[in-house]
Parts: C-alpha cells; sequence; structure tokens
C-alpha cells in the first residue's frame, strides 16, 4: 500500500491522507509507519521560535496574561520576544553557564511558558517539578538532575525545602515568582549585551538537551527523560501539519487555546510549545476546580482544548446532572443518543462503509443543538470545535457524543519518552475507540507479547544519568519499549488495551486487563476512580470510590439529604445502582475476566492522599497497601 500524504490540503485545511505502510506476521498487523509530512530541523533550536515570530509577525498576539485586576493581556510576538531576552540576560548576568540545569516548580501560569524559552535562550536545560511534589521529591529531582537554579511559584515550597538544602550542593540559586524575582532577574540582566544571547543560542543545535522530565511514576523513584530540542520540533511540526483544523484556519478567526492541564508533564508543555511555534495565542490558567474554570473558558473563548478524559467526563456528567434537576433529564439523554448516532454515522462515512447521517438524524441534531449541544459548547467558552484527548482512552460512545454535539475530537496516545503523542486521530480518517494511527515520523510495532514499541525522532534517546555522561539509553535497537500493551487493526488504528506490569494472571491462569473495566466505570456519575485486582487471585474484584458531587445530585432528586461518603459504603440502594454498572462493564469482557465483587471505599483517591499520580494515573502498589484490609474482604468466604 503506497504510504504518502498527497499535496494540497482540504476540509479547511487538513492534509488528505494516503493509509500508512502496514507490515504483517503470520496475517496479523505487527507494524504501522507514516513518514514525516514536516521538514526535517537541521539547524536551531525551541530557543528561535520567540524571535523568528518576533521577526515574521512582530504585532501578532501569540500569547494572553491575566492582569492583577482579572482582565486578558494579549502579548504580542515582539512583547513575548523583549521579555524572554531580558530574563535570559538575567539568568547570565547571575552566572548560569550553557548546559546549567534550572528547575521550575510552578502551576500552569504564563510564567512557565517564559522560562522556557528564556532558559533556553541562555544555553540552559529546564527541569519541571510538580507543585504539588513532596519535599523529597522535589529534593530527589533537583539532587539527581544536578539542577544549579530552582525557580518557586510560592515562598512556602522554598521554605519547606530548607532543611534539604544541605544536601543539594549544586543549588546555587532560588527565585520565586511571587515575590517579584523574576522582574528583578530581568532588571540584572540589563547590562548584559544582546548579543551574548545570540551566542548562546547559535551554540544550540537539534541534538542539545532541552529539558529533563521526571515521570510521576506509579512505583519507585522517578526517572528523567532526557528530551532534545530536536525531539520537540519534530513533534510539534508533524503535529501542526497534520492538525491543519486546529493550528491553521482558512478563515479570519483567530486560533486560541486555554491551557489548564499541568505544564509539568510533558502533553501540556508540548501543546504550548506547538502554540508558540503555530503562533496561535495561547493562555494559562493554574486551576483545574470546576466554576473557576467555567468562568475562565468563557473570558477566554478558545478554539481548541487540551484535555484528559477524566474532564471530559465530568463536563459530560455535570451537563446531565444540571439537565436533570431543570426536569430535563428524558430530553438530554435522547439528545445523547441522536449526538451519538450523528458522531457514528460521520465516522462511517468517512470511512466509506456508511452513507452518513440521513435527513431524520440531521433534523434531530439541528433540533437539540440550541437545547443541549450549544449549551455544552458554551461552558467552554463557546468557541470550542476541537479537542485533543489524551492520557487515557476516551471510549466510543463519550467521542461519539462529543462529535455529534459539535465538537471533533482527537484522541492520542503518547509518553514523556515520546516527547508527547506517538499516535493521533487523523483528520478526515476517525475511528473511534482507538488512539489513531502513528504520529507523521512515527513507527509503531507491536512485539510477540504484546507491548507497543515506538520509532522515531521525538522518541527521547534515553534518561538522565549523572553517573554515566548525562544519558543512559534506553533502547539498543532503536525501539523503545512502552510497557503499554495494544493491538493494530487491519487500517492501522492503534488500540490501548493496558500496561503490561499491570496485567492480572488469576489463579486459574486468566490473563486479565484491568484497564477496559476501569475506564468504563470511572465514566458512570456516582463512580469517582476505580481499580480492578485479581492478580493470583480465584476471581476478578473493584475497589470503587464515590464522586460525591454526583452522589449528592442522586439524593437531592431522591428526596434525600447529602451525607458522608463514609455513611454510603453500604446503602443498599446505592449499592444496586453500582452493581448494575459493574454488570454493564462486564459486557466488554469474558466471564473469567468479569468483575464478581466490590467494595465501596469511604475516601476518595486523589494526588494528596499519595493515590494518584499529578496526571491522575492510579498507584496501584499503594493503594494495595492502604487498603490492604479491604482486598483481604473481597475474598473472604
Amino acid at each position: 500500500m503506497s504510504l504518502s500524504y498527497l499535496s494540497g490540503h482540504d476540509y479547511d485545511g487538513a492534509p488528505v491522507l494516503v493509509a500508512p505502510e502496514i507490515r504483517r506476521l503470520d496475517g496479523e498487523v505487527r507494524e504501522v509507519s507514516v513518514p514525516p509530512i514536516a521538514p526535517p530541523v537541521t539547524h536551531g533550536s525551541l530557543a528561535d521560535l520567540p524571535f523568528d515570530n518576533a521577526d515574521a509577525a512582530p504585532e501578532h498576539q501569540v500569547l494572553s496574561r491575566r492582569t492583577e485586576d482579572g482582565h486578558w493581556e494579549h502579548v504580542t510576538a515582539v512583547q513575548f520576544a523583549e521579555q524572554v531576552l531580558a530574563l535570559a540576560k538575567g539568568m547570565i548576568a547571575e552566572g548560569l553557564a550553557p548546559g546549567d540545569r534550572i528547575a521550575v516548580m510552578a502551576r500552569t501560569i504564563y510564567e512557565w511558558t517564559l522560562l522556557d524559552f528564556a532558559a533556553w535562550a541562555a544555553g540552559l536545560v529546564t527541569v519541571p517539578i510538580y507543585p504539588t511534589s513532596s519535599v523529597f521529591q522535589t529534593r530527589w529531582i533537583l539532587q539527581d538532575s544536578g539542577a544549579v537554579a530552582l525557580v518557586t511559584e510560592h515562598a512556602s515550597q522554598a521554605a519547606a525545602l530548607g532543611p534539604e538544602l544541605s544536601r543539594l550542593p549544586d543549588l546555587s540559586h532560588v527565585w520565586i515568582i511571587e515575590k517579584g524575582h523574576l522582574e528583578r532577574l530581568a532588571e540584572l540582566g540589563q547590562p548584559v549585551p544582546d548579543q551574548e544571547v545570540d551566542v548562546r543560542r547559535g551554540m544550540l543545535g537539534p541534538g542539545a538537551l532541552a529539558t529533563v522530565v521526571y515521570t510521576s511514576g506509579t512505583t519507585g523513584r522517578p526517572k528523567g527523560c532526557v528530551l532534545t530540542h530536536g525531539n520537540f520540533l519534530a513533534e510539534v511540526d508533524n503535529a501542526i501539519e497534520l492538525l491543519h483544523p486546529v493550528f491553521r484556519s482558512k478563515s479570519s478567526d483567530e486560533l486560541a487555546t486555554l491551557l489548564f492541564l499541568p505544564m509539568s508533564h510533558v502533553f501540556g508543555r508540548m501543546v504550548a510549545i506547538a502554540c508558540v511555534r503555530a503562533r496561535v495565542r495561547l493562555g494559562h490558567v493554574p486551576s483545574l476546580q470546576a466554576e473557576s474554570l467555567v468562568a475562565e473558558l468563557g473570558a477566554f473563548r478558545p478554539t481548541f482544548l487540551l484535555c484528559i478524559p477524566y474532564m471530559l467526563e465530568k463536563v459530560f456528567n455535570s451537563a446531565r446532572a444540571k439537565a436533570e434537576s431543570g426536569g430535563r433529564a428524558t430530553a438530554f439523554d435522547r439528545a445523547v443518543n441522536v449526538a451519538v448516532r450523528y458522531g457514528e454515522a460521520m465516522e462511517a462515512r468517512l470511512a466509506g462503509t456508511g452513507s452518513g447521517p440521513g435527513t431524520t438524524l440531521k433534523a434531530a441534531r439541528s433540533f437539540y443543538d440550541s437545547l443541549i449541544y450549544r449549551r455544552i459548547r458554551n461552558a467552554m467558552g463557546g468557541r470550542v470545535r476541537h479537542i485533543i484527548s489524551g492520557g487515557s482512552p476516551l471510549g466510543r460512545r463519550l467521542a461519539a457524543f462529543y462529535a455529534g454535539a459539535g465538537m471533533e475530537i482527537y484522541e492520542g496516545y503518547g509518553l514523556t519518552e515520546s516527547t508527547g503523542a506517538a499516535t493521533v486521530t487523523p483528520p478526515l480518517k476517525p475511528r473511534l475507540d482507538t488512539v489513531g494511527w502513528p504520529l507523521p515520523g512515527t513507527k509503531v510495532r507491536i512485539a510477540a507479547d504484546g507491548e507497543i514499541l515506538l520509532s522515531g525522532e521525538h522518541v527521547f534517546r534515553g534518561y538522565w544519568d549523572p553517573h554515566g555522561g548525562g544519558v543512559s539509553p534506553a533502547s539498543a535497537d532503536g525501539w523503545f519499549p512502552t510497557g503499554d500493551i495494544g493491538r493494530l487493526d487491519d487500517e492501522g488504528y492503534l488500540t490501548i488495551t493496558g500496561r503490561k506490569k499491570e496485567i492480572l494472571i488469576t489463579a486459574g491462569g486468566k490473563n486479565v486487563a484491568p484497564a477496559p473495566l476501569e475506564n468504563w466505570l470511572r465514566s458512570h456519575p456516582l463512580i469517582s476512580q476505580c481499580i480492578v485486582l485479581g492478580d493470583r487471585r480465584p476471581y476478578i474484584s473493584a475497589l470503587i470510590t464515590l464522586d460525591m458531587g454526583g452522589v449528592s445530585h442522586w439524593r437531592r432528586m431522591n428526596g434525600k439529604h447529602p451525607v458522608p461518603a463514609e455513611l454510603l459504603v453500604d446503602d443498599d440502594e446505592l449499592r444496586g445502582i453500582l452493581q448494575r454498572a459493574v454488570d454493564e462493564a462486564n459486557k466488554l469482557v469474558s466471564r473469567p475476566e468479569s468483575i464478581r465483587r466490590f467494595t465501596v471505599l469511604p475516601t476518595d483517591f486523589s494526588e494528596e492522599t499519595g493515590h494518584l499520580t499529578p496526571s491522575m494515573k492510579l498507584r496501584r502498589e499503594t493503594v494495595l497497601k492502604d487498603f490492604a484490609q479491604e482486598v483481604e474482604g473481597l475474598y473472604e468466604r
């Protein structure tokens, strides 16, 4: 099958796609590759982007930042370049040398992106630290990376590290954003000639180290992923060219996104860099609280969003709860069915397996658009037409619903080690319930045991090794083993089925991937989190935590007062609803893989309790240790 992208564009600028190259072994698809569609970067680095933008489009609004009075203030390309230059000169004035590591510990704020580009312009390497990290985690990352400088958002974060400073001999500078230290740093850099920054930028090439990103990890100490400027440029350049509806527009409408996922995670950081590269206006919001986020979206009015499935599930469940409170639950459910059917019909038409939505379905969709769909779009700011979703599977029904409601979903898969997305839903060729094709420039291979292997210019060079020359190679053959299990279909679409190390093997020898069951149950409006158990056990079971917002709404709708979660673990009516949810989830799997028993926990899993990583992944070993008694209770006769 031909492996190429046709020249020219269609569909508001999206590339016209030709199927990727597929390789089979014993009749099964074992490898899929797509060539790059962006020219390779042979010189320069990320540090050049602000200055290139300032030269090409000085008055273009490339970012927006919140002012003290709460308004959005636009930042032009030339203004951003000036801020980057001033801060880079300040870092040089303070004695930071090319290659030095500078750590950033902050929420998703404007200063994060400013610091990234300023550090790169000064020839430095950035090291992100989650603002929720413990003192031990922070000290470990600073110590392992050999960071010479640390920027924190708040004084309390720096103060908490005080007792550990004696164990950090390399750390010479601590700057605090809320104390105005960045402004002071820019002032200190005024005597430094601009040419010094030009020289340092000129020393960088695609192979230069850009950042060391420590994976949050579900077990053990985090490892530092070494990502180069070339890794990021290969990633974002191909993503921009592929996702033309997101990053390019034929119309006069300005493209913009509001970033609220953690900048300490590669997913959000990659999109921030892509926005600067494509000159898509970028805003930052430090809070994920629903009430404040809705207000921010309404004021900013983005055209696309970067989300994790958990957030899209909560938006859907919240809209359903509001409809039920207003006596419109039946209408909402009908609208959902129409949107799902519409989304699936569009998928079939684009795949060539159907004729698309019929006249009756189009009329129904138009009817519910003003009643239901527009309200959901308005909750996201009113202009969102595209959503990039990653982190875990979204699910076929929810993806079809959002597509039918007027927001196209680009579901992707990737890791820190692949600089973000390794696969993504291609425009014009959606395949619901998959994570799409390889990102152009990527090869995906399925090993004999089902593990997903990746290769491409955006795949990292290795892990940080402070004692072995900086980098410890991740693989010897050019293929990175992801630890994830998946399968490729006959057209090259990838489906994720679980984590290799999380595969459960029952006492009867049955291999069970917990992810499909967990993802389905987590989407239920009364369930917050779920962990499926059964390794070396006679059957599969589950621990379930409650979504107290959904449970409180359910109780109010049934004339009951809200009560704490610990009083609900044995509520017969609630358990009956959860049992029906489990029964529905069990339809996804065979009987030996189905959940036989479950227990409801009196507390939720969270990052604060140590049961979730900052990217909302379960820390299984911690959960099993903390709830060992409840687990044993599931297997008592």
